[in-house]
This record gives structure tokens, sequence and C-alpha cells, in this order.
């Protein structure tokens, strides 16, 4: 999801070079069944809490599922979106790094 993610933004050549290597030399983990259910078990959750809207609920769930593919693999999640992973966070704890 991820490289997914980055790919949608590669806007030149140089960022779509670097993509391939990054895809190249690292392991692509993927969301299990699990994290599939549980990632809408955690959004029902933060909408009860949080009285977010279906925009909102849709922007999170790929993030709710890179917290869960992470925390499944035991790797550490490293992101600059602090707001977003931090309350993720509260419902399933990860190894959460935030630059």
């Amino acid at each position: 999801m991820v490289l997914a993610e980055l790919w949608r933004g590669a806007a030149t050549p140089s960022d779509r070079k670097f993509l391939m290597a990054l895809a190249r030399n690292h392991p692509v983990l993927t969301p299990t069944q699990n994290n599939w259910l549980e990632s809408g078990e955690i959004l029902c959750s933060i909408r009860a809490d949080h009285g977010f809207a279906p925009a909102k609920l849709r922007d999170l769930h790929f993030d709710v599922l890179i917290a869960l593919t992470a925390r499944s693999h035991g790797a550490r999640l490293v992101t600059t979106d602090r707001t977003d992973f931090e309350l993720i966070n509260r419902y399933r704890e990860t190894k959460l790094e935030v630059w």
C-alpha cells in the first residue's frame, strides 16, 4: 500500500526510478485477511468515538491497513503523518516512529 501511495504521487522519471529500485530491494508486505477485517472494526470504533465523516474514514483506511500490516510483521512504522497514525495507534499499538 505504501508503494501504491508513492506511485500515485510519482511525477518525474527520477521518482519512478527510485520507486522501482525500492520495490526491487525491499520486501512488499501485504495485509492479511485478518488485517482487512480488523481495519473495519477499528474504523467503526474511530467513527463511533470521533464522529468522522465517511470521507475521512476512507482516507484513514489505507493508513489503518499499513499500521496493522506493520504490526503483524513486527515492523517499525515510520511516518510524518503524526495526527492520523497517533490516532490509529490508540486503537492498535504499533512500533510507531514519527519524523
